[in-house]
């Protein structure tokens, strides 16, 4: 199979995540007879720095012609340090799923076996976990109105969602259950908010479409709470867009480390593939950076183009490299850790 695949490594240590993972999908090319045609495109503060735009023209035309994105990361500290800043790295991303019309973001947690005790939950609550989340991602309060009144004295943001919206991320919650334990969970706020009572009549209104699947129906925050509690009572959840930022990365503890987990943004024709840690700028150009989560975030980039046999071959040199320790620092015992590019490296060889 031929596949053209658009390679965004955006700021901090995103670059040096995603050559590792270039290095991963290289060697799985040759060893199952593939061919990986990569086109580079700026993103984040890179391409404000470069053509004053997060998201660029010529980056959406490189990602709107490719097969998938693969995606490193974005952000740099003198944007976070600057309220004022009316250009940011962030922006491009939110352009981004905007214009390729990424509405469904697509992060599971799991647990790895040599790994568990490391979980700052105990082991007997996290045994077993699989969970995924499908959180909607282009509308909500990151996308409503916004503004500020009374001289700036007070400030509006506005939540709101269509029914064909919660529609077509409620019909791709009900697609994976029907493939997994046939159990979803709507995740909402529908005793005070009233963009969260149409998600909820309107998934209870698709049940009958997908009688096999067992739905219920929470609060945002007794699943905050029910996450650390029994995470493994979960399988497939939804939920919209901000209550899914805030959630998936209380989930992404439950492994022991941010830099395991990895996530996809998929439309009705494309998808992109991303670790879910941010640009980490205090460890960029140090080579210390965990790859594993750009790794795998592959690993889910050949699932979806229906190469399951190496999206598991990547999964298992993953699991490898953690049970016999070629890991970077923030999962090494003291003084055995290994270099970004030393994993990368590894990975490739022993796959």
């Amino acid at each position: 199979m031929e596949l053209n695949i658009a390679l965004l490594a955006g700021d901090g240590i995103g670059p040096e995540v995603i050559a590792q993972a270039v290095k991963v999908c290289d060697a799985v090319a040759e060893k199952y007879n593939h061919k990986i045609n990569w086109q580079p495109a700026l993103t984040g503060a890179a391409a404000i720095d470069a053509v004053g735009d997060p998201y660029p023209e010529e980056t959406h035309a490189i990602c709107a012609g490719s097969d998938a994105v693969l995606f490193g990361a974005i952000g740099h500290p003198r944007f976070d340090n600057d309220p004022s800043a009316k250009v940011r790295p962030e922006q491009g991303l939110l352009k981004m799923r905007q214009k390729l019309g990424l509405f469904a973001n697509v992060r599971p947690t799991f647990t790895f076996p040599s790994l568990i005790d490391r979980s700052p939950l105990k082991r007997e609550r996290i045994e077993g976990t699989d969970l995924v989340f499908l959180r909607e991602l282009t509308g909500g309060i990151y996308f409503g109105k916004r503004g500020r009144e009374d001289n700036g004295e007070t400030a509006y943001d506005t939540c709101t969602y269509t029914r064909k919206e919660v529609q077509r991320l409620a019909r791709k919650g009900f697609e994976m259950a029907m493939k997994r334990s046939k159990k979803l969970c709507c995740v909402d706020k529908a005793n005070v908010l009233e963009s969260s009572r149409l998600w909820r009549e309107t998934v209870q209104a698709m049940e009958k479409d997908y009688p096999e699947v067992n739905v219920s129906y929470e609060f945002v925050d007794a699943v905050a709470m029910r996450l650390v509690q029994w995470p493994n009572a979960y399988d497939v959840l939804i939920t919209e867009n901000l209550f899914g930022d805030i959630l998936t990365d209380e989930a992404s503890v439950i492994s022991g480390s941010m830099g395991l987990m990895p996530s996809a943004s998929l439309g009705e024709s494309i998808g992109l593939y991303e670790p879910i840690h941010g640009s980490y700028p205090q460890a960029a150009g140090k080579d210390i950076a965990n790859p594993l989560a750009t790794v795998l975030s592959a690993a889910m980039m050949f699932d979806d183009f229906g190469l399951l046999e190496e999206a598991q071959a990547i999964r298992d040199v993953v699991n490898r490299s953690l049970a016999e320790g070629v890991v970077t620092e923030d999962l090494a015992e003291k003084g055995k850790a290994r270099k970004t590019s030393e994993v990368g490296d590894w990975l490739a060889k022993n796959l």
